[in-house]
């Protein structure tokens, strides 16, 4: 079937973005769901940092690739092999779990083998690609490419949600709530009441913040931006403040997450860390980025480091749980949303995510949004 997507021509292309245009909105053709596959209408996707570290050259993955790795949509076509029916809502995710492997037996602590080597090559979680563009083969990204009218999505790389969970919403789960949370509920396991600091309030650390008071927890929120800062007393924040400020004022906690992607957000976080607790950092920053701490402080404070990739989660069995959350009117997700975009204005959302200005800006397929 012929679709239209956003598609990545090159990474590494000069901000700004809406100058440079290193997508290119247009026709593409997709194959039919093989076995296990699904073709889905997408209906909503977020742009995530996880987008621009490839656009920017980050991550540099192969081109032409189809971008877009959180989102919700329609299942339209079921493969052979598959459970779920025409009409289903899915959330898409970024990480298929093949089942099978070591990592998939370590409860989400690491990434599956087996969809990590298929993001890494463009594929789907079985090795196939079904993007063309002029019979030329078009990547698949993280196994989504969900900037598009319509994809065809291993069974693996999805999760249903019932109807009334509206798809904006649902496109949040797969991402920024799964990382988000996930750093705190799977990674960090804060103890009933405690003080938890997030370090960069971007989409997912102010999921992280959403999925930590809705559990009950005392939290600080921590950025630069102001309004963001405004954001995250609104919904809950104990206290809000900058890096700066939280380093003067002795602002600790036993579970600190860094979700800026920065190597001094990294400083940041691990010096917020009070003794015997532990810095969790889910944020990409690029592969040269370092950051300074001291081996000693591990030591004679019994201090820990995590590393959480989609917040060590286990999608099928933690999104239920934040559709719970969310249907109780404890996470209010819809807050997130800072803009509605069409497939047009990706290059400028670009620019404003680079500059911090957004939490999620959210694709709209289905309303016939250009802008």
């Amino acid at each position: 079937m012929e679709i239209t997507g956003a598609v990545l021509e090159r990474c590494g292309a000069p901000p700004p973005y809406a100058e440079s245009r290193p997508l290119t909105v247009g026709p593409l053709r997709l194959d039919p769901p093989g076995p296990g596959e699904l073709l889905v209408r997408i209906e909503a996707a977020g742009l995530c940092h996880s987008d621009l570290s490839v656009v920017d050259g980050n991550r540099v993955r192969p081109t032409p690739m189809l971008l877009g790795h959180e989102a919700a949509g329609i299942v339209e076509e079921a493969g052979s092999g598959t459970d779920l029916t025409p009409g289903r809502r899915v959330v898409m995710t970024f990480l298929p779990r093949c089942g099978d492997c070591a990592e998939c037996a370590t409860d989400g602590r690491l990434p599956c083998a087996a969809g990590s080597a298929a993001n890494a090559a463009g594929t789907l979680l079985g090795g196939e690609r079904r993007l063309r563009r002029d019979d030329a083969a078009v990547h698949h990204h993280l196994g989504v490419s969900a900037f598009a009218t319509h994809a065809v999505v291993h069974r693996a790389s999805v999760v249903p949600v019932d109807d009334d969970v509206p798809a904006e919403v649902a496109a949040m789960l797969g991402c920024a709530v799964l990382t988000g949370g996930g750093a705190v509920v799977n990674a960090g396991r804060p103890a009933p009441g405690e003080r938890v600091v997030v370090v960069g309030l971007g989409g997912v650390g102010m999921a992280a913040l959403l999925v930590a008071v809705a559990l009950g927890h005392e939290v600080v929120g921590v950025d630069t931006v102001p309004a963001k800062l405004d954001l995250a007393r609104e919904l809950g924040a104990a206290r809000a403040c900058t890096p700066g400020d939280a380093l003067d004022h002795d602002v600790t906690a036993p579970v600190v997450v860094e979700a800026a992607g920065s190597a001094r957000a990294f400083e940041t976080a691990f010096a917020l860390t009070a003794p015997g607790g532990t810095t969790v950092t889910v944020g990409l920053p690029g592969p040269e980025a370092r950051a300074a701490v001291s081996p000693l402080t591990l030591t004679a404070q019994a201090r820990t480091v995590v590393g959480s990739y989609l917040g060590s989660a286990v999608p099928e069995r933690d999104i239920p749980r934040y559709v719970d959350l969310w249907r109780a009117g404890r996470l209010p997700l819809e807050r997130l949303v800072s803009a509605r975009i069409g497939l047009e204005g990706l290059p400028a959302a670009l620019d404003r995510l680079a500059a911090g200005e957004e939490l999620r800006q959210i694709v709209l397929l289905d309303e016939g949004i250009t802008a």
